[in-house]
């Protein structure tokens, strides 16, 4: 359990770090990386859902059995921006350094998934599974 707190505790400070200066750097993207951005709603929209998830993340570290289940979800999170930049990259429409951007959105996804194997399931969830000892 301890593993889990660790490795959501970092993923959402890291991710913090990562995507709040983003709100800051909507032009110098544009000028760095053109064309400039077309669309900002896009642009913020995923800068202020990602940081939510950050959010989402410290959440979980404070108690990973009780949030186990949204660990399935921190995944699919990861796996969306992840699998979204290798598909892109395998279509031959992004760089190689472009893909790079979603590698430690793929460490973290690998992590998410040891630390939920490695949290054991809470009281609840167990109470409808039958004893070892009565099944046979």
């Amino acid at each position: 359990m301890k593993f889990a707190k660790v490795v959501y505790w970092v993923a959402g400070a890291f991710g913090v770090l990562a995507l709040a200066p983003l709100y800051f750097m909507f032009d110098m993207l544009g000028r760095l990386d053109p064309p400039p951005i077309t669309h900002p709603q896009f642009y913020y929209g995923f800068a202020g859902v990602g940081l939510v998830w950050q959010f989402a993340f410290f959440v979980i570290a404070t108690d990973p059995v009780r949030y186990r289940p949204m660990m399935i979800a921190s995944v699919l999170e990861k796996v969306s921006y992840a699998g979204a930049l290798l598909v892109l990259y395998l279509e031959d429409r992004i760089s190689p350094a472009q893909a790079a951007t979603g590698l430690p959105d793929a460490v973290l996804m690998v992590l998410f998934v040891a630390a939920y194997c490695a949290t054991p399931r809470s009281k609840a969830q167990r109470q409808g599974e039958p004893s070892r000892e009565s099944a046979g």
